[in-house]
C-alpha cells in the first residue's frame, strides 16, 4: 500500500519521498542525504533542513542531526528548473465528480519525468482545475495524442483501476503510414490493392522493454506457443514446462486510404484502425512497422533515428480516438471520443 505523503502537491506537483537506512555514512539524516546526493549543492540541503522543509510522515520538520534509525522516510519538495512552455494545447472533454477525460496534444506528456514536469498533462490539470488529488488511470506516450481519463474520487479509483488490469476497456486507435512505392513496371492502384488485400488481421507477438533502453525488443515466440491468444501458456508433452506465448495482441483494419493532403502532400496513405487486446509498450508502432507500414514520421520503428528537436510539422500519426467501458459505479455504458483528425490522412 502507498505510503500517503504528509505533503500536499505544491504548483501541481507531489512531494518526494526518501526512504532512509537505519545506518550509514554521516550517522544523521543530513549526513546521508549529502552522501546520497553528492552531485547536489551541499549547502543548499543544509539550508533546507535548517528551513524545516526536510519533513517526518507525520509532517514534521526532521533536524539535521537526527540519528538515522530514528525514520523510517523522510518527505521534501524536488527544486524543479523552469519549463519553457509548450505550444500545444489538451482540451476538456468530460468532468464530473469522479472523472476528468481530456484530448492529449502530440508532444505533451503524460505525467512528470525528465525534464517536463509543469508542462505534463497531469499537472497542467491539477493548476487548472485546482484538484491536487488528480491521478492518471492509464498513460499515453509523449508522442502520441488522444483521449487520456483521470481519476479524481479516491473512493472510486481503485474500481476504474480494475478496469484497464482486466482489460475492460474497449480501446480504439487510428493511425496513418506511408503505403511503400510500386516496383518499377507496377500499377500504383493494384499494388496498394494488393498490400492492403491482407486486412484487416490480428498481430500477435511477444515484446520486451527493458529499463534505460529507448525501445522496446520483440522476442521469438516458441513453436509450442505460436498461434495462441496474448497471455496464454502452454505446456509440451515432452516437459512440464510453460512456455509463454505472445504478451502483444492487436486487430488492425484499413479505414481509408488515398493521398495525404498534409506535409506528405501527394504521397499514398492509409488510415488504420487498431483495437489492441493489450497494452505493451509500443506496441502499436511495433505491429505496423513488423507489417512493412510503419506509422508516419515515427522516429523509433521500424529504424531508431538520432535524437532530435520536436518539429510540430510532423507529429507521429498515431491517435488513441476512443475509449469505451461499462462504468463500475453506475453501471452505465460510457464512451469518451477524441475530434482531433490526423493531419496525414487521406483526403
Amino acid at each position: 500500500m502507498a505510503v500517503p505523503s504528509p505533503l500536499p502537491p505544491r504548483h501541481g506537483v507531489n512531494a518526494t519521498r526518501l526512504r532512509l537506512p537505519v545506518a550509514g555514512p554521516g550517522g544523521t539524516v543530513q549526513g546521508h542525504v549529502l552522501h546520497r546526493f553528492g552531485h547536489v549543492d551541499p549547502n543548499g540541503i543544509r539550508e533546507r533542513f535548517a528551513r524545516g522543509e526536510v519533513v517526518d510522515r507525520h509532517g514534521r520538520p526532521i533536524p539535521a542531526d537526527t540519528p538515522l534509525g530514528v525514520h523510517e522516510d523522510l518527505w521534501y519538495y524536488r527544486e524543479v528548473p523552469h519549463e519553457e512552455p509548450l505550444p500545444v494545447r489538451h482540451t476538456l472533454l468530460h468532468r464530473d465528480e469522479r472523472l476528468v477525460v481530456i484530448h492529449k496534444p502530440h508532444f505533451l506528456p503524460t505525467t512528470p519525468g525528465g525534464r517536463f514536469v509543469q508542462e505534463t498533462a497531469l499537472v497542467r490539470l491539477r493548476n487548472e482545475l485546482g484538484i491536487d488529488d488528480l491521478v492518471p488511470l492509464h498513460r499515453l506516450d509523449r508522442a502520441t495524442a488522444g483521449v487520456v481519463m483521470f481519476s479524481c474520487d479516491p473512493a472510486t479509483r481503485g474500481a476504474y483501476h480494475l478496469l484497464f488490469e482486466r482489460r475492460a476497456v474497449t480501446k480504439r486507435y487510428e493511425a496513418v503510414a506511408l503505403l511503400p512505392d510500386a516496383p518499377d513496371g507496377t500499377d500504383d492502384d493494384a499494388h496498394a490493392a494488393a498490400l492492403l488485400a491482407r486486412f484487416p488481421l490480428v498481430m500477435r507477438s511477444h515484446i520486451r522493454k527493458d529499463k534505460g533502453v529507448l525501445r522496446s525488443i520483440t522476442e521469438e515466440i516458441p513453436a509450442a506457443a505460436a498461434g495462441r491468444a496474448a497471455g496464454a501458456r502452454v505446456r509440451t508433452r515432452r516437459s512440464n514446462l510453460s512456455h509463454t506465448g505472445a504478451n502483444a495482441e492487436t486487430r488492425i483494419e484499413v479505414l481509408d486510404a488515398g493521398r495525404s493532403a498534409g506535409t506528405l502532400a501527394g504521397r499514398r496513405v492509409v488510415r488504420f484502425g487498431l483495437s489492441p487486446r493489450t497494452g505493451r509498450t509500443h506496441q502499436l508502432r511495433i505491429h505496423l512497422a513488423a507489417l512493412g507500414l510503419g506509422i508516419a514520421f515515427d522516429p523509433f520503428y521500424p529504424d531508431l533515428l538520432d535524437a532530435a528537436p520536436d518539429d510540430l510539422a510532423r507529429p507521429l500519426q498515431l491517435l488513441s480516438r476512443s475509449l469505451a467501458f461499462t462504468d463500475p459505479v453506475t453501471g452505465e455504458g460510457r464512451e469518451f471520443t477524441s475530434p482531433a483528425q490526423l493531419q496525414e490522412r487521406p483526403r
